[in-house]
């Protein structure tokens, strides 16, 4: 009986391993495969190399300038969207690790919008609120402030759903809150006796501190916010101009709207690269400015 237990963990992963394998790694690789290959009928295709990724950085094709303007629009959603989701949570974090009361409820009451996520139903409400008539705009009204067409321009449709994206910070929040319990006392304690303020204490102990926590945070969304599809679509569907039209919107409408299975995957091929480059240039200068314990 011992001899045979000892391999039920193996058969509980197989379920796993089979998922894995189905959803994950065959459809990885498929993709890459795909992206070699130019379609030429509904049953024949010809192998083209690295073709795919050529055209895509020409301006002059008609893909390679849609590709090259998404990549623009995703790189300004994620120079605003990640650095502002680690700010608001980190100060949300830092105000609710002090002993307030009721504190339970606002800790929950933060962390809800990770909760409904970016899902159908938020997001046509989302957009609901920054529509000409919503209540956005119907409280610039009552306060006599000009009302915006957040729609009709660029910046006001990308602020739309950055805001959205910015709005589901609860998750991040709750492992700088984490990670703030497991500052020791003692620190700030040291700081005070030498008159240390409260920002100077939050400047050169919490934040250096924090320093392994703001670099996984930072990761997190990083490539999350690079994959970011739902909010786009819905609320703004790449316009005005294409200027919220993010690389995997450009991806689903050339793939499955277009029918172009192979451009798609080469597509989505670059933009794995390009993940993974910021991913290790993160990790690669996180030596200079994060700091572990000993």
């Amino acid at each position: 009986m011992v001899g045979e237990k000892k391999y039920l963990p193996y058969l509980l992963l197989i379920p796993w391993l089979i998922g894995f394998l189905v959803f994950k790694l065959y459809p990885f690789i498929n993709s890459f495969y795909l992206s070699l290959f130019e379609k030429l009928s509904p049953r024949e295709s010809e192998f083209i190399g690295f073709d795919n990724y050529r055209k895509l950085f020409m301006r002059s094709d008609f893909f390679g300038g849609q590709f090259i303007n998404s990549m623009k629009v995703t790189f300004n959603y994620v120079f605003f969207t990640v650095p502002l989701i680690l700010i608001v949570s980190l100060l949300v974090a830092y105000v609710l690790s002090k002993k307030i009361k009721g504190i339970g409820f606002f800790r929950t009451a933060f962390y809800v919008p990770t909760v409904l996520g970016a899902n159908v139903a938020v997001v046509l409400l989302w957009r609901e609120l920054f529509e000409s008539y919503g209540l956005i705009n119907q409280g610039l009204a009552l306060l006599g402030m000009k009302q915006i067409n957040w729609f009709g321009s660029s910046a006001g449709a990308m602020t739309s759903i950055i805001a959205l994206r910015v709005w589901q910070f609860g998750s991040t929040m709750l492992i700088f809150l984490a990670a703030l319990k497991n500052i020791s006392p003692s620190l700030y304690e040291a700081a005070e006796i030498d008159g240390a303020s409260k920002i100077r204490q939050f400047r050169v102990i919490t934040i250096p501190m924090l320093t392994p926590v703001i670099l996984f945070n930072g990761v997190m969304r990083l490539v999350e916010t690079f994959q970011t599809f739902t909010s786009a679509k819905l609320i703004t569907n790449g316009g005005p101009l294409d200027s919220t039209r993010v690389i995997n919107l450009l991806i689903y409408q050339v793939a499955f709207e277009n029918r172009n299975f192979n451009l798609g995957s080469a597509m989505s091929w670059i933009l794995f690269v390009v993940i993974m480059l910021f991913t290790i240039l993160i990790f690669r200068s996180s030596k200079y400015w994060v700091y572990y314990q000993d």
